[in-house]
C-alpha cells in the first residue's frame, strides 16, 4: 500500500519538478556547447508569454471570460505554466548577476511547486472521498446516511480545495518580482 501511494501520489510530483530542473540544465548546457548562449537571453520573452497565456484558466474559473471548457483549460494551464517556467529557467541560466531576476526565478519555482502540490493534493482528496462514498453506497446506505457519514471527509476536501488561498499570493509575489525585473531590464538596457 505504501509503495503504491508513493508511486501514485508522491513520485509524479517530484518527477515533474525534477524534469523541469533537469531539462532546464540540459537546454542551458546545450546552448553553451553550441556557443549559442545569446538564444537563452531571449527565451524569457516566450516563457513569460506562455505563463501569461496560462492565466486564461484562472480568468475562466473566475468567470471573467466565459469561453472554454474548464477541464481542458486547466490542462493547458498546467502545460503552459510548466513550459513557460522551463524557458524562463533556461533564460536565467546559471548566471548569478542580478538579485531581482533571481528573486523572480525563486518565486516562480515556489509557484510551480505550489501549483503541483495543489494538483496532486486535490486529486488525491477527490479520489479518496469518492472511494469512501462508493464503499458506503455498496453497503446500501441512504443518501441521508451517506451525507452524514461523509460529512467530515467532505469538509476536509473543501479545506484542501482552499490551497488556492496560498497559491494566489505566491503567484502575485512572482508576478510583482517578474514585472520589476522586466521594468529594470528596460530601464538599464544598453539602448545605444
Amino acid at each position: 500500500m505504501q509503495a503504491r501511494l508513493f508511486s501514485r501520489e508522491v513520485l509524479p510530483f517530484f518527477l515533474s519538478l525534477l524534469a523541469l530542473g533537469a531539462l532546464a540544465l540540459l537546454c542551458d548546457a546545450a546552448l553553451h556547447l553550441l556557443n549559442a548562449v545569446w538564444i537563452g537571453r531571449w527565451l524569457g520573452i516566450p516563457g513569460t508569454l506562455l505563463i501569461l497565456a496560462s492565466l486564461v484558466y484562472s480568468l475562466r474559473k473566475r468567470k471573467v471570460i466565459l469561453w472554454g471548457q474548464p477541464a481542458k483549460l486547466l490542462r493547458w494551464h498546467e502545460f503552459m505554466a510548466w513550459a513557460g517556467s522551463l524557458l524562463v529557467l533556461v533564460h536565467a541560466g546559471i548566471h548569478f548577476n542580478a538579485i531581482l531576476a533571481w528573486l523572480a526565478v525563486w518565486a516562480m519555482l515556489i509557484n510551480v511547486a505550489s501549483g503541483l502540490s495543489g494538483k496532486y493534493l486535490l486529486e488525491r482528496s477527490r479520489r479518496r472521498l469518492e472511494a469512501a462514498r462508493q464503499q458506503m453506497r455498496a453497503e446500501g446506505l441512504s443518501a441521508e446516511q451517506l451525507a452524514e457519514r461523509s460529512y467530515w471527509d467532505s469538509l476536509t476536501f473543501d479545506a484542501v480545495k482552499q490551497w488556492r488561498a496560498v497559491h494566489f499570493p505566491i503567484t502575485l509575489a512572482f508576478a510583482v518580482l517578474a514585472l520589476a525585473h522586466i521594468v529594470a531590464v528596460f530601464l538599464f538596457w544598453g539602448w545605444k
